[in-house]
Formats: C-alpha cells, structure tokens, sequence
C-alpha cells in the first residue's frame, strides 16, 4: 500500500511514517506518557513531498490508532497541533 501511514513502536516511542517507492518520505515521532497519552513532538517531512498530504495522513493514523486503544493525544509539535485546530472532528482524541 503507498503512501499510507505506518506505526512503528520501540518500548515506550515510536513514530508513524510514510513510505513511497521503499524509501521513507516523511516521519511523526510520539512518546508515551503514562499508559494512556502519546506526546506527538515532532513531524517531518523529505524536500519535494509539499502538498501531499503527508503529515495530516500521519495526524489521522495517530487518531485512528489513539482511538482503537482508548488513548489521548498531546500534540507538542507545532505541525501537528495545526492539523487538531483545523479538524474539529479528531479533537475527541484531545
């Protein structure tokens, strides 16, 4: 499947990300604080991905996997956090 967000967790981080062509084109990190909230700190995305949608594909993969584990969000990163502000109807997982 291209170009959807994947998860990834080591311990007690992780990150969702994006492959295209095997080759990773854009990354969220999170860390677990507690048993219940992931802290999103940090999103990027590779040169020459811009308007594609990337980074809100990673938000709404956190949110579907924040709410299949009965899990808030804390969105540190500034990127992420623009995506909540824009998208009220994600904003259960807050």
């Amino acid at each position: 499947m291209n170009n959807e967000a994947q998860l990834k967790i080591d311990g007690n981080k992780g990150y969702f990300f994006i492959e295209v062509d095997g080759k990773r084109e854009a990354m969220m990190t999170f860390v677990f604080a507690g048993e219940d909230k992931i802290i999103i700190d940090h999103t990027e995305v590779n040169p020459g991905n811009n308007g594609k949608g990337f980074g809100k594909k990673m938000v709404m993969k956190a949110v579907e996997y924040a709410r299949e584990n009965g899990i808030k969000i804390l969105p540190l990163c500034p990127f992420a956090k623009s995506v909540f502000d824009k998208t009220p109807e994600i904003r259960d997982v807050l």
